[in-house]
C-alpha cells in the first residue's frame, strides 16, 4: 500500500509547470541552482522555493558544495507517482478486459448473468 501522505506531496509538487520545467531539466543531468534559473523568467529566490517543494516531496535531490547548490532527480521520487498511475492502469484494465469479454458475449448472442442472476438474451 503506498503512503498517501507520499503520493500528495509528489503530485502536489508536479503540479506547478515551472516545477515540471525544472524537473524536466534535470532529467538530463545534475544541474546547479543558477543554471536552472537562467532559462526562467523568476527570481533565484523563486527558482529556490521550487527547488524546495519538489526536495521535500523526495523528487528532486540537492547537495552543496562551496557555494555551489547542485540538484539531481531523486529516482525514487518519481517512483511514488509512477507505482500510483500503475495500480489506476491495472485497475482499469482488468475493468476495460472484462467489459470487452461482456460485449463479445452479447455480439454472440450468448446468454449472460445480469443483476438479479436471470440470464438475458440479446
Amino acid at each position: 500500500m503506498l503512503d498517501q501522505v507520499a503520493v500528495d506531496r509528489v503530485f502536489h509538487a508536479l503540479a506547478d509547470s515551472t516545477r515540471r520545467a525544472l524537473v524536466e531539466r534535470l532529467s538530463r543531468g545534475p544541474a546547479s541552482v543558477s543554471d536552472l534559473a537562467k532559462p526562467l523568467d523568476i527570481t533565484l529566490a523563486g527558482v529556490v522555493q521550487h527547488l524546495q517543494v519538489l526536495e521535500q516531496s523526495g523528487v528532486i535531490h540537492t547537495e552543496k558544495t562551496g557555494r555551489v547548490r547542485t540538484c539531481r532527480i531523486e529516482p525514487a521520487g518519481l517512483g511514488v507517482a509512477e507505482r500510483w498511475i500503475a495500480e489506476r492502469r491495472s485497475l482499469w484494465e482488468r475493468r476495460l478486459d472484462r467489459l470487452g469479454e461482456i460485449l463479445a458475449e452479447d455480439e454472440q448472442g450468448e446468454p449472460r448473468a445480469v443483476p438479479g442472476g436471470k440470464a438475458k438474451r440479446k
